[in-house]
């Protein structure tokens, strides 16, 4: 019917833009509410007059997602030279003498060194794996090789792999698999998660390296 097939179309040329508008906006929100929590802290330590003069800022929309975002670049900047590193070891060799605190902060830490540092091999390469059984294909991340007593079982051989599930990759699966059962593309991450999100309907235009293994 003509009708449910210009529903179809106009809905195909507007969700795309509605949900980048909802990820920006909730994006929005989240530095709102840590510049909010940021004031609220200096409010109850500050005298009163300065205390109801941040109260005025806590009512300017989009305010707060302004100041985190420059207040995050200018750290990215500062921390960046010779001195800002040092300064930065500082405040690390600070907080992780803090009891219950350096915990939290170390684990946390060792995580989005991984994720997001750009001499990391985290989520820089996209495989091909067999999953949940042998000739079940999909979509996976190398997000390092096993360190420690696992790698003393296992062997140099293998990598650590992240299987996303679909359609929110950010729940998924970790698995530690022979490096000959790993298949790696030539495809850029984002392809492959637009992959993954799209359930296949998105099919990438990079090659696969080599053939399926035996």
């Amino acid at each position: 019917m003509p009708f449910k097939k210009y529903l179809l179309t106009g809905l195909l040329v507007w969700l795309p833009l509605a949900i980048t508008i909802w990820v920006l906006l909730w994006l929005m929100g989240l530095l709102d509410g840590i510049f909010l929590g940021l004031v609220s802290a200096l409010q109850a330590i500050l005298p009163d007059p300065l205390a109801g003069l941040l109260e005025t800022f806590k009512h300017i929309p989009g305010l707060g997602a302004l100041l985190v975002f420059a207040g995050l670049l200018i750290t990215g900047a500062l921390v960046s030279n010779v001195a800002g590193r040092w300064w930065l070891a500082q405040w690390d060799r600070l907080l992780t003498h803090i009891p219950v605190f350096k915990t939290i902060y170390n684990s946390v830490k060792k995580v989005s060194d991984t994720l997001f540092s750009s001499n990391g091999n985290a989520f820089r390469t996209a495989l091909l794996v067999q999953y949940p059984r042998p000739g079940a294909w999909t979509i996976a991340f190398q997000t390092g090789t096993p360190g420690g007593e696992v790698a003393q079982h296992l062997g140099a051989d293998f990598v650590s792999v992240y299987v996303p599930t679909t359609p929110n990759p950010t729940s998924g699966f970790f698995l530690l698999l022979p490096r000959t059962d790993v298949i790696e593309l030539k495809m850029s991450v984002d392809e492959a998660l637009t992959y993954v999100i799209s359930m296949g309907s998105v099919a990438p235009s990079a090659a696969v390296i080599g053939g399926l293994p035996k």
